[in-house]
């Protein structure tokens, strides 16, 4: 891999794919230099369909493909009206990606969606990896309350605990869900490769978040950032903070994506990686010994760069 991962090598000026999002507090500051702004789509279902219309065509025609990552928890017309304006524009240059993360991690992914846009891969690419970048998000929340917690499952006592005053949950939705009661010794199975933490603090102290968590999962940057407007409507209370673990390094995403095998959309002629187009949906030709990355399979064991601290193999 170059030492500048993923520049483009014909010497030609290239404009990136536009990754767009939902809300501003979506559109985190960059992880480094290369990280390319975010497109804030806002109120995109309040304005006029017009305003919408003429926005979103002006990004297909100055950056070639949009990429839409798009929140399970945003309001069902911000996803009608966006999918109206898809139809509309009769584009499969309009991705929109809504994979199943609370908003913390919804945010880290578009980040890194962001840090790779300014590397040289397709569009079909990079959409495509969006979904095998969830798998090494890990996404929780440290919560005052799990009685109208709907994304993890819980049990009678955990639920019947959540009513006692002073009660407090470690919470992990992606990739496995689990649940404790926060007591000495409680632990939440961690990310077995390093990683930075970004942590958003709503109306419950981060403390258990900073000074437990954090050391136990070994992170090696730990980072606040204000809460995203979404997460109490997903955590189901405002009594929380919310946590994700991530990869931050750009070369470190860099390689895992390029380390997938490539094939060719069969309906709108666009380098993908896994077993779905994004942006057509449409389904390419699978070859039994590349399983596909979509919902329900996990990718392929694999190694960070030599150099990236927490060398075991990347499970999904």
């Amino acid at each position: 891999m170059p030492a500048d991962p993923g520049a483009w090598g014909d010497g030609e000026p290239r404009v990136p794919t536009a990754i767009a999002v939902t809300s501003a507090d979506m559109a985190l500051p960059p992880q480094d230099e290369r990280t390319m702004p975010a497109v804030v789509l806002h109120d995109v279902d309040q304005r006029p369909l017009e305003q919408a219309l003429g926005e979103i065509q002006a990004l297909v025609e100055q950056h070639g493909h949009v990429i839409v990552v798009c929140s399970p928890g945003v309001s069902p017309s911000v996803e009608r009206r966006l999918h109206t304006v898809r139809s509309l524009l009769e584009t499969d240059r309009i991705a929109l990606f809504r994979p199943a993360l609370p908003p913390l991690g919804l945010a880290v992914l578009a980040r890194q969606l962001r840090q790779l846009a300014s590397c040289d891969l397709g569009p079909g690419v990079l959409a495509s990896a969006g979904r095998l970048l969830t798998h090494y998000i890990h996404a929780g929340a440290l919560l005052g309350s799990v009685a109208r917690l709907d994304h993890v499952p819980v049990g009678l006592k955990s639920h019947a605990k959540s009513w006692v005053p002073g009660s407090q949950f470690g919470v992990v939705a992606h990739p496995e869900p689990q649940l404790v009661r926060i007591a000495p010794g409680a632990a939440l199975a961690g990310p077995e490769f390093g990683t930075w933490m970004l942590h958003a603090k709503g109306q419950l102290a981060s403390d258990w978040v900073t000074g437990t968590l954090a050391p136990s999962w070994k992170v090696q940057g730990l980072h606040e950032t204000p809460l995203p407007a979404e997460s109490p409507g997903w955590w189901g209370t405002g009594r929380l903070t919310e946590f994700c673990a991530y990869l931050p390094d750009l070369s470190v995403l860099y390689q895992l994506v390029t380390s997938v095998r490539q094939s060719t959309c069969h309906w709108c002629g666009i380098d993908v990686i896994g077993d779905r187009c994004v942006f057509c949906s449409a389904t390419p030709p699978v070859d039994d010994g590349h399983p596909g990355l979509g919902p329900g399979t996990r990718p392929p064991r694999r190694e960070l760069p030599r150099g990236h601290r927490g060398r075991r193999a990347l499970t999904r």
